[in-house]
């Protein structure tokens, strides 16, 4: 082989490397980086990606405060929730549990399977304006892909042995989720005694803040320790989306 065709090969193989390079770093470029604070806080989310436009322009946005409910005749959540093997992840955002198929709830005729649940520090949803110390949000989806999200309520009191589960295999730095085939956990551990709830049309209250869940807020919220709360603090010390306007909607009360 001559020199030159020699050096001809070489910056043909050298130009496939670089497209191939190029390629596969556009297949991989990560979904954007949002965050609670700062230039991608949420008052910037919707001006981030087109997909997350919702975020700005939206009218039945979550969280809300809760004021002056109507009292009504509300079907009861029936919870059917049951152990699943622990799938605990930080994901940059707040600690998620993911849980296994097969635990959902039921609202008059629709039925909801338990996806995930994860908290958030302090409450994002208020009562009469105060926020509470945390909030477990347990979010659940029909076959046709709409949400029901129920709101747990935490405030300062008694450790909570459930909690108690969670935490003493939380993951100290953000990474991909963590599996404990040995340890089963049941989010029913994690729900207040009575069932009374409030509910309104709402979003999802991270991008890309769909308006597609229902919410179903607790009245009745659950304790945990100083102790628990500041664990949860020192790897999120504010993780929580500003109150949005109400607007047209109605908040109902479960009698």
């Amino acid at each position: 082989m001559s020199h030159r065709r020699f050096l001809l090969y070489l910056s043909l193989g050298a130009a496939v490397l670089t497209l191939a390079a190029t390629v596969c770093a556009a297949q991989e470029k990560p979904a954007h980086h949002w965050s609670y604070s700062g230039k991608e806080g949420p008052e910037h989310w919707g001006d981030l990606e087109r997909e997350y436009a919702t975020c700005k322009i939206g009218q039945h946005q979550s969280p809300i405060d809760i004021r002056n409910a109507k009292k009504s005749d509300l079907p009861a959540i029936q919870f059917d929730y049951h152990a699943a093997p622990l799938r605990i992840i930080n994901n940059g955002h707040s600690v998620q549990v993911n849980y296994a198929p097969g635990s959902f709830i039921t609202v008059g005729d629709r039925r909801y399977e338990l996806k995930q649940f994860h908290f958030h520090h302090p409450s994002e949803e208020t009562i009469d304006g105060k926020h509470f110390e945390m909030v477990i949000h347990l979010v659940h989806a029909d076959a046709s892909g709409n949400y029901a999200a129920v709101a747990v309520l935490v405030k300062i009191g008694a450790e909570n042995p459930a909690i108690e589960a969670l935490w003493s295999r939380l993951p100290k730095q953000a990474g991909p989720e963590q599996k404990f085939d040995d340890v089963q956990f049941n989010a029913s551990g994690l729900l207040p005694i009575a069932h009374g709830y409030y509910t309104y049309p709402g979003s999802l209250t991270t991008p890309p803040c769909s308006e597609n869940v229902t919410w179903l807020v607790m009245k009745e919220p659950v304790t945990i320790s100083k102790e628990q709360a500041a664990a949860f603090a020192r790897l999120y010390e504010h993780n929580a989306r500003p109150i949005q306007p109400l607007n047209d909607r109605t908040v109902l009360e479960s009698k």
